[in-house]
């Protein structure tokens, strides 16, 4: 009985309606498939699978909640039984890419102080994640009222991880110079990305997920700014 309800709980999810499906297509030969349609809403349910990628990245920008079930529930299916190395992956490529908002390009400076410049860049970004981190996890205990669940807590973490995409615009800060207003263009969508993450994974309401990603974005730009001294 406990072994058939781990098994649905790992099924993939309608994007209309969230609910779980059984299967999304049936496959009769190589590129000849049948997409299944949801027994709950009796729409077909995930027909992003025959979208070309750049239509999917497109509904994720413009935050389509469809969008966003496909790339978390059926494409990386962040609640299956996911290899530790991803979630691994996943935060470290984080904290880079926060690094590289923080990297100064001078090449004047000697090869000694680029190595000490770097350590410390990276230092504070995975500081300022870590509180990130922890306020995220605190806010979806007590705001939320999640029970603590480390299957569940990593399907949270993972999720907002996924969905800071957004900070791959940053690495282009490292060859080509920009304002200031784009790193803050960046980070705002960082925040609503995450937010609509959220909400995908946990079913609760838009202010509620808002709240929770809000304070926890607040908490790493505090530490950044006041306890490290970031510019």
């Amino acid at each position: 009985m406990g072994d058939a309800k781990e098994e649905e709980e790992e099924w993939p999810r309608c994007v209309g309606c969230g609910r779980r499906v059984k299967t999304l297509y049936v496959q009769y030969s190589p590129g000849n498939i049948r997409l299944m349609k949801c027994d709950t809403c009796k729409a077909v349910a995930d027909p992003y699978i025959e979208c070309e990628f750049m239509i999917i990245l497109i509904d994720l920008i413009l935050h389509k909640t469809r969008a966003y079930r496909h790339l978390l529930f059926n494409k990386l299916r962040i609640y299956s039984s996911l290899d530790k190395g991803v979630l691994v992956l996943s935060i470290l490529t984080h904290i880079v890419l926060d690094a590289c908002n923080k990297a100064d390009g001078d090449s004047s400076i000697s090869m000694f102080s680029a190595i000490l410049n770097c350590s410390k860049v990276l230092g504070d970004a995975l500081l300022g994640n870590i509180v990130f981190m922890a306020m995220l996890f605190l806010e979806v205990q007590f705001i939320l009222k999640l029970s603590f669940d480390i299957r569940r807590y990593r399907e949270v973490l993972l999720a907002v991880i996924i969905s800071s995409y957004f900070k791959l615009f940053l690495m282009a800060m490292m060859v080509w110079e920009f304002p200031s207003s784009v790193i803050f263009f960046v980070e705002i969508s960082v925040l609503s990305s995450n937010t609509v993450a959220l909400r995908v994974v946990t079913e609760f309401s838009k202010a509620h997920c808002f709240g929770v990603c809000f304070g926890a974005h607040a908490a790493r730009y505090l530490t950044e700014r006041w306890l490290l001294g970031a510019p």
